[in-house]
C-alpha cells in the first residue's frame, strides 16, 4: 500500500477518534508551552487562580468537579499557601455530601500537612460540629468507616482530635466533657466516670467542669443500681451530690442534684431495710433489731422508718414475718 495513503488514513483516524470521545477528553494544542493539554488534567497559571477556580464549582454545589480542581491544586501546588485552604475546603466538599467520617479525616490533613497555616481554628470547629452530629444522632457513618472502624470511632476519636489539636482552644473542655456524656450513654459507667473527671482535672476553670462533677455523681449513682447489699457506691453518688449542691448552691443543676440526694437516700434506707429482715430471717433478732433501729435513727424521713418501727414490734411480740 502507498505510504501517503497510509499515512493519510492514520490522520483520518486519530481525527475521527479525537473528535468523537468525550468532551473531558479532548486534548488542545497550545502555542505558549508548545504541548497537546487535555483540559481535564490542566491546571491554572496560578494557585490562587485555581483555587478560585475549585471554589466556583463547590459555590454552585457541584461538588465533584470541586474536588477534582481542589485536588489538581494539591498536587500542582503542593507548598503553596494556597494548598491549606485546599485541603480544608476538600473536608467541605466531604461534609456537603455527607460522608462525615471522610470530611473528618481532610480536615485533619490541614493540621498535619500544614502545620503552620491560620486554619487551625476552623479544623477544629468543623470536626466538632461533625462530632456532635454524631453523638445526637443526626449523622450517619459510611457502611465501610463503621465496619473498619466501629461506631465508638465516630464520636469519641473525632472529640479527642479535637482536643489534641486545640487541647487550649475554645472546643477542647466540652470535648472532653462530651466523651464523658459518650460512655454515659453506653451505661459504660466507669469509663464516663473517668472521662468526666478528666474534665474537672484538665478545664477546672471552663464552664464544662462544673456539670462533669454533676455527671459524676450520676454515673456512680447509675452504678450503684442493682447493689442491694453494697451501700457503698450509693453512699459515693450521695457524697458527690450533697458536695455539688454545697458548692454550687446557685447553679441550675443542684435542684436536680437535690432530687437525686432524695431518691438515692430511698435507696439506702430501703438496702439498710433488707439486710436488717435478712438477719430476722435468719432468726438473729438482736442483729434484727440493731438494724431495724439504725434505719430508724438515720432515715426516719423517709418511709422505710415506720416499716422499720413494725419489724422491731413484731421482733418484741414473736409474730415476726420476712417479706
Amino acid at each position: 500500500m502507498n505510504i501517503k495513503i497510509v499515512s493519510l488514513f492514520l490522520s483520518f483516524g486519530f481525527i475521527f477518534c479525537l473528535f468523537s470521545a468525550p468532551s473531558h477528553a479532548f486534548w488542545i494544542w497550545t502555542p505558549e508551552t508548545g504541548k497537546w493539554v487535555n483540559p481535564k488534567y490542566d491546571v491554572k497559571p496560578t494557585p490562587q487562580e485555581q483555587l478560585d477556580f475549585a471554589d466556583s464549582f463547590f459555590q454552585v454545589g457541584k461538588n465533584a468537579e470541586a474536588m477534582r480542581e481542589y485536588k489538581k491544586l494539591l498536587k500542582a501546588y503542593p507548598k503553596a499557601r494556597e494548598a491549606a485552604q485546599a485541603q480544608f475546603n476538600i473536608g467541605r466538599v466531604w461534609e456537603e455530601m455527607k460522608n462525615y467520617y471522610q470530611a473528618v479525616e481532610a480536615y485533619q490533613k490541614v493540621v498535619e500537612r500544614y502545620p503552620f497555616s491560620d486554619l487551625g481554628p476552623k479544623v477544629t470547629e468543623r470536626q466538632y460540629i461533625i462530632a456532635n452530629l454524631f453523638l445526637d444522632g443526626k449523622a450517619k457513618d459510611s457502611h465501610f468507616a463503621s465496619s473498619l472502624l466501629g461506631t465508638e470511632y465516630n464520636v469519641v476519636e473525632i472529640f479527642r482530635k479535637v482536643i489534641k489539636n486545640d487541647p487550649y482552644g475554645p472546643y477542647a473542655p466540652a470535648s472532653q466533657y462530651k466523651i464523658g456524656l459518650f460512655y454515659l450513654e453506653k451505661r459504660e459507667y466507669q469509663s464516663a466516670r473517668d472521662e468526666f473527671e478528666k474534665t474537672v482535672n484538665d478545664y477546672p476553670d471552663s464552664k464544662w467542669a462544673e456539670s462533669a462533677r454533676y455527671q459524676i455523681a450520676v454515673a456512680d449513682a447509675k452504678r450503684s443500681v442493682g447493689a442491694q447489699y453494697d451501700q457503698k457506691t450509693t453512699s459515693i453518688a450521695l457524697e458527690g451530690f450533697k458536695d455539688f449542691v454545697a458548692t454550687n448552691p446557685e447553679s441550675e443543676l443542684s435542684q436536680a442534684a437535690k432530687g437525686e440526694i432524695g431518691r438515692l437516700r430511698l435507696k439506702e434506707a430501703q438496702n439498710a431495710y433488707v439486710v436488717a429482715d435478712y438477719y430476722g430471717k435468719a432468726k438473729q433478732w438482736k442483729s434484727a433489731k440493731i438494724y431495724f433501729q439504725d434505719v430508724i435513727d438515720k432515715y426516719g424521713d423517709t418511709p422505710w422508718a415506720a416499716k422499720a418501727e413494725a419489724k422491731i414490734r413484731s421482733i418484741d411480740s414473736g409474730s415476726f414475718k420476712h417479706d
